[in-house]
């Protein structure tokens, strides 16, 4: 056991307990996101091929950007830019702190194509070559989010499709195909010219090379000290994050945990969501998260480090994490924090998909397919002494028909989809075979959407494909937890959301058997 880990008892305070666990926390390695490809802007939209995760040895870099939700009408694919391919590990390095910063905090608003940032002048130009003009005046070239909202008089306008080429003063992004349109149109981009603003100083800030205090991640957590899962405030103070003062800050670091502290909000015993008025838990998600919250808190076995001590061990939680894309790069420390908040539960993680390794063979390359790896299953086993993780580069129901992760225990195993597109015109054809795979195993299935429409969009998907076969665990909402940090869809600027904002889960229908009394 690590020597941090010795130290986590009741004679140890939380200060001294933090510092001895800095280099066990601390990753080992800095790695960048790979470069978005066009499959991973479907997955953006929900448009999203199932896959496996595969994490790298506690890299420190951040996800890369916002996929595409809409779908053209043109018969183009959605593509993502390299959005956020910057290597948060190296920023955040003692080492650059002499290193003077490419932009001050007073100067981050800059417009995309007078960027002093490289990156993002070529982001405005593969916006100018992709995103359309939203002005009435043009035919509509995407399929409306909002199906609720009345028909305007001028939404079907008989000019042709142009690509965006004005840059809004406001904002500094390319938003509209001339001055003209823009102005005439002023009122209906007012609606989202803050929030543009607001991603627009925030990406120039993740590259303005200045230290990141906020990527330095709390250590393990003492089992005396109880979490507050009421907000992200409540949550990083409880767990003795340094403090964060500045909103732009707050974003950039919740854009990472919101991944880990998703799941681990949902299956923690002290969860933000219950079967109390408002919290949205079912009777059935309450049955389902209690045998996994069961063997995540065990109770204390008395068992000490020596050959008398030795008491017998209840086997990881698998936790599945298909249709892997971004997350997959996520730096290791980040996923670790899931471990904290489990003192004394050990995990597996399996990242299942075939965009879990894109463009990072140079990085990690493949294993061959060997009898003994017959999926060529990269594993990391040493990311904490109560966390392993693996990568598959496969579709998931190619696994479970050969029964590679039989048998299954909803007692032991969970599965995880970020922003599926299960109902995505794009990607749901992709899912039609896993779902009802995944309904037999009857393990929880937690999901989480860019937005409501996109949640909203999948459910009914699953009520189409799964007619009665499912039972819903949570109800879906808004995810407590979600990335505070707005993305840009680079194919229509107006689409703007933000990383796992809402949260809902479901799992295959049990029935109770029952006996019959007989005369």
């Amino acid at each position: 056991m690590e020597p941090s880990m010795r130290l986590a008892g009741s004679n140890t305070c939380r200060s001294c307990l933090r510092l001895s666990s800095v280099n066990a926390s601390r990753p080992a390695v800095t790695r960048s996101f790979s470069k978005a490809t066009s499959s991973r802007s479907l997955q953006r939209s929900g448009a999203s091929s199932q896959g496996i995760h595969t994490k790298r040895p506690a890299p420190a870099t951040k996800p890369s950007g916002k996929l595409s939700r809409s779908i053209s009408l043109f018969g183009q694919q959605p593509k993502t830019t390299d959005d956020d391919s910057v290597t948060l590990g190296s920023a955040a390095s003692y080492e650059n702190r002499s290193r003077p910063p490419v932009l001050r905090p007073d100067d981050l608003f800059h417009s995309f194509t007078n960027s002093p940032i490289p990156e993002i002048r070529r982001r405005a130009a593969y916006i100018r070559q992709h995103a359309y003009c939203p002005h009435p005046d043009h035919r509509p070239t995407r399929i409306p989010t909002n199906t609720d909202a009345p028909p305007s008089e001028a939404s079907s306008g008989s000019k042709a499709p142009v690509h965006v080429d004005f840059e809004c003063p406001d904002c500094g992004i390319p938003v509209y195909c001339s001055e003209k349109h823009w102005a005439e149109d002023y009122e209906a981009h007012l609606q989202i010219c803050d929030t543009l603003r607001q991603i627009n100083e925030d990406d120039h800030d993740l590259r303005s090379g200045r230290f990141f205090p906020e990527f330095e991640y709390a250590g393990p957590q003492m089992e005396e000290a109880a979490v507050n899962m009421t907000n992200w405030d409540t949550f990083l103070y409880t767990r003795q994050f340094e403090a964060i003062n500045d909103d732009r800050s707050m974003r950039q670091v919740t854009r990472l945990l919101t991944y880990p502290i998703t799941v681990g909000s949902i299956l923690h015993e002290l969860s933000p969501y219950n079967i109390r008025k408002g919290g949205r838990l079912t009777p059935e998600g309450l049955k389902s998260l209690s045998a996994l919250r069961y063997t995540l808190h065990p109770p204390k076995t008395g068992g000490g480090e020596g050959i008398k001590g030795l008491r017998p061990e209840a086997p990881p939680v698998r936790i599945f994490i298909l249709g892997a894309r971004a997350e997959s790069s996520l730096p290791r420390n980040v996923w670790v924090q899931l471990a904290h908040l489990f003192p004394r539960g050990k995990f597996h993680l399996i990242f299942i998909g075939p965009e879990s390794m894109t463009n990072r063979d140079d990085e990690f390359p493949l294993p061959p397919r060997t009898p003994s790896n017959p999926f060529g299953a990269i594993v990391e086993d040493r990311v904490w002494p109560t966390m392993k993780i693996s990568t598959i580069v496969d579709y998931y129901h190619t696994l479970h028909k050969t029964g590679q992760f039989y048998p299954y225990d909803p007692y032991f195993d969970c599965f995880v989809m970020f922003h599926p597109g299960l109902g995505h015109p794009a990607s749901s054809h992709e899912w039609s075979e896993t779902v009802p795979l995944l309904l037999e195993t009857k393990a929880p299935i937690i999901v989480t959407g860019y937005t409501q429409y996109d949640m909203d969009r999948d459910i009914e998907w699953v009520k189409k494909t799964c007619g009665s076969e499912f039972d819903m665990l949570m109800e879906p909402g808004e995810n407590t937890f979600r990335s505070l940090r707005w993305d840009l869809n680079d194919l229509d600027p107006q689409d703007v959301s933000c990383g796992n904002w809402g949260v809902w889960a479901f799992r295959g229908k049990r029935y109770e058997a029952t006996t019959k009394k007989t005369e």
